[in-house]
């Protein structure tokens, strides 16, 4: 069997199997909970993977892996474990469980709807599904970057053909059977990932005689230097900034906090923290370590030229085809399992947040999925549309790549505090809501207008403004003492409904003396 069969054959595996999946699952998609949460029933192991496989897609291996690998060395690898430990490890400690009570306490299906119920306004729902339609859209488009350069190693088929399979296999799946062939599909694209990058990793250190010998050929190589094998890199607070925008950012993203609505019980949150970050350190640690040494088969004059998202498939080009076969399914599940996640949040956050309450009569539940399948397709040919137009029409226009680097700072930034905040503290009030919707979106759309003109600022607003990473930690940052200083200042604001929700904290619960001491 010749490389590109094997190739062939691995693909149309993964794609039966994905539609496989679909089908099965279409029984338990007949209500909107069903569909959109999976019945909050879902398990650990596909919560944690449908976590991680949706923090972690394409954009990252072939991205930003090739990005700040060639930009820090291999300490991008403090990014992946950044990505571990803040983004999965306390994410699930300290949002998980919170998330999971309040949310079915408010009967609460997305973020949107989360802000409507806990602080009391129909606004603010509708203000915050615009602001995820708007920036989810370009996140979604940008999934399919990379794809043409892999595809183009093991076949010479057009870019535009494999968008549009992957598209269409996406939307069948998530279309037939929601949330739950989502988070199964996820499942397994996780392993192919898991897999896929121990595989990739051990291949190309091999390439260059191990470990300690790519190590000395970084240090020494014309293109490289010792500083890209140093601990922290050669620019620390550049570094610093990544691993919060990419850590951080994930407390603020709907498609992510929308895992913890579903997840089943304690026990699941306790085994789903530990899944989700190690796979985290796999995933993410590996990709930028992986990342780090890009210097060893790309100059500088090559990235200058073609780009940073060059480097990870000319190195990927000089290994096994069956390597570079393997290589492809990975990249496919990455993309697939995270565009699932962002079409099928975005399909509800339009669906249940603003269509079915701008209705007049009460809508069945079959009408309702009706719609959000209805949403989903949309969504996906809409960012397949826009991934084709980036590569043919648009090629020399920044906008959407702007818009693609803008997109995570902007819904972090506004999502972020007030959710957290919404979560713990009773006196968060909705003035205080609206400023941080103001303030994040509004810094990233002043960082895109910035980028767009050319025009560079100093000072401290230069600091701020030196590119949409800087930016968008500011964003968050920013919310996060923006919310309790107008909360304070405006109390007369606070909905007034505050102490029963959080009564749902003070529920009485039995648990088995395995799980909890009792104390007399």
């Amino acid at each position: 069997m010749t490389a590109q069969i094997f190739t062939a054959v691995l693909v149309v595996c993964f794609f039966a199997l994905m539609i496989g999946v679909g089908l099965y699952c279409r029984k338990g998609a007949k209500n909107v909970d069903g569909f959109v949460l999976g019945g909050r029933a879902v398990g650990p192991w596909l919560t944690a993977f449908a976590f991680g496989t949706s923090y972690f897609s394409a954009v990252i291996f072939v991205g930003y892996a090739g990005q700040f690998g060639w930009n820090f060395g291999v300490a991008s690898t403090w990014v992946g474990l950044g990505n571990a430990f803040i983004g999965s490890l306390l994410a699930w400690n300290i949002l998980g469980r919170r998330t999971r009570v309040m949310t079915q306490h408010l009967n609460s299906k997305t973020m949107p709807d989360f802000f409507e119920k806990r602080f009391d306004s129909g606004k603010l729902k509708v203000v915050a599904s615009a602001i995820v339609f708007v920036f989810l859209i370009p996140y979604t488009a940008s999934l399919y970057n990379g794809l043409s350069s892999l595809f183009n190693i093991a076949f010479e088929i057009p870019y535009w053909v494999c968008i549009l399979a992957m598209a269409l296999l996406t939307g069948i799946y998530v279309v037939f059977g929601g949330y739950m062939a989502t988070a199964i599909n996820d499942f397994i694209q996780g392993i192919i990932m898991l897999g896929g990058i121990v595989a990739v990793v051990a291949a190309v250190l091999n390439y260059n005689g191990g470990f300690m010998a790519s190590m000395e050929m970084l240090a020494t190589s014309e293109g490289g230097g010792w500083e890209y094998t140093a601990m922290f890199g050669p620019d620390p607070i550049s570094l610093l900034v990544v691993v919060l925008l990419t850590s951080l950012g994930t407390w603020g993203l709907p498609q992510m906090i929308g895992k913890f609505y579903s997840i089943s019980n304690e026990a699941a949150i306790r085994k789903g923290t530990l899944i989700s970050t190690v796979f985290a350190i796999i995933v993410a640690g590996g990709c930028y370590f992986l990342g780090g040494f890009g210097r060893l088969f790309m100059t500088g004059a090559e990235v200058s030229a073609k780009g940073y998202d060059a480097i990870i498939p000319a190195m990927l080009s000089n290994l096994s085809p069956y390597i570079i076969g393997i290589v492809i399914v990975l990249v496919l599940s990455a993309s697939m399992s995270t565009l699932s996640s962002l079409v099928l949040t975005s399909a509800s956050t339009l669906a249940l947040d603003v269509i079915v309450p701008a209705s007049r009569k009460e809508m069945s539940e079959r009408k309702k999925i009706f719609i959000l399948r209805v949403l989903i397709v949309f969504f996906i040919l809409l960012s397949a549309t826009i991934a084709i137009l980036k590569d043919t029409v648009w090629s020399d226009f920044v906008f959407i790549a702007q818009m693609m680097g803008i997109s995570w700072g902007a819904l972090a930034g506004a999502f972020l505090a007030p959710f957290l905040y919404g979560l713990y503290w009773k006196k968060v009030t909705r003035p205080a809501v609206w400023c941080s919707f103001a303030f994040g979106v509004g810094l990233m759309i002043v960082q895109l207008v910035l980028s767009l003109s050319g025009v560079t600022l100093g000072g401290v607003l230069g600091f701020v403004f030196k590119n949409s990473l800087y930016a968008g930690v500011f964003a968050m940052l920013g919310g996060l003492i923006i919310v309790p200083s107008v909360s304070l200042l405006t109390q007369k604001r606070k909905p007034q409904n505050t102490d029963e929700i959080f009564k749902c904290y003070d529920t009485v619960i039995s648990v088995p003396a395995s799980s909890s001491l009792e104390e007399k």
